[in-house]
């Protein structure tokens, strides 16, 4: 079996296998009841953007049902709360409840925001009796200001487990359009820090709000795993089985992996840190991809 072979790999282990969380409006039934259905490995229950101000207060009272409803065929159940402090207080309230694996931290601006976040979740997982530091934080890069202060966002605590950027309102705060252009250097950024930080980089190159053109899409989500992307966010659930099949290894690929196993160790047998496959030169680095692809692909 895979397992067996696969080495001590950091972070392979300490970060979720999340190639497609999909966004459910938490106060629309329907959407709730049907969600466990769409194949995601994770349902974000949004209280932020997708919900009328109106209507957030109901949203969050149907939230311990909403959460057993979406967990049915065993995806990660996140929340997307809100950024404002007073409607925050609320959401934290709400969420910090059995079956919440994950908060979604919209617009983090500082490693001090992500601090006084994670101090409110722990007092409310005291007072509640829940496994202290269970709800991790994904954290939602949206403002160019947050840019600047991506390593420390991403190391500002243990319950950081994943970022990804928003690309519609990173756009819309520089007065822009989600273009290719403009969102290449922000992901990458945030690319960077979420890897050196161990965390989970979640995203494509493009907006989000794409999902029409299935073509431009895969195309899109295939380069981005080819750039070191983990992941991606859908807003609709046409997008989850296209982010499902391009964030998980291909048979060549698994095939190719096994090969460099097996080379290696043939290798090793002769002391040989370095050696030629298929007339390409394979040393440390390739092996451990090969590696980290028998991971992924035993975690389908």
């Amino acid at each position: 079996m895979i397992k067996d072979t696969l080495p001590a790999l950091e972070n392979v282990r300490s970060v979720p296998r999340w190639r497609s969380l999909l966004f459910v409006p938490a106060h629309i039934p329907r959407l709730v009841e049907t969600a466990h259905q769409r194949g995601a490995d994770g349902i974000i229950l949004d209280l932020e953007d997708s919900v009328p101000q109106d209507q957030k207060g109901q949203a969050r009272r149907q939230l311990p049902e909403s959460v057993a409803k979406v967990a049915r065929n065993g995806a990660s159940v996140l929340v997307r709360v809100n950024r404002g402090l007073r409607i925050l207080v609320g959401d934290l309230d709400a969420a910090v409840i059995e079956g919440i694996d994950a908060l979604v931290l919209p617009k983090t601006e500082s490693a001090e925001w992500v601090s006084e976040i994670a101090n409110a979740v722990s007092e409310l997982e005291r007072e509640r009796n829940l496994t202290p530091g269970g709800i991790r934080f994904l954290a939602q890069i949206e403002t160019p200001g947050a840019l600047q202060r991506l390593a420390a966002i991403a190391a500002a605590h243990p319950r950081m487990v994943a970022m990804a950027l928003g690309p519609e309102d990173f756009s819309a705060a520089v007065g822009g359009v989600p273009e290719f252009d403009l969102l290449l250097t922000p992901n990458l950024s945030v690319l960077f820090a979420a890897r050196a930080a161990g965390l989970l980089p979640l995203g494509f190159i493009g907006s989000i709000g794409e999902f029409s053109d299935t073509d431009k899409l895969r195309e899109a989500v295939a380069h981005a795993r080819r750039l070191g992307f983990a992941g991606a966010l859908a807003i609709h659930p046409a997008q989850v089985a296209i982010f499902n099949e391009a964030f998980s290894p291909s048979a060549h690929e698994v095939e190719w992996a096994r090969d460099v196993v097996a080379a290696e160790n043939d290798a090793a047998a002769r002391g040989l840190a370095a050696f030629s496959l298929n007339g390409k030169m394979v040393d440390p680095p390739v092996v451990r991809r090969a590696y980290e692809i028998l991971a992924l692909a035993n975690n389908n």
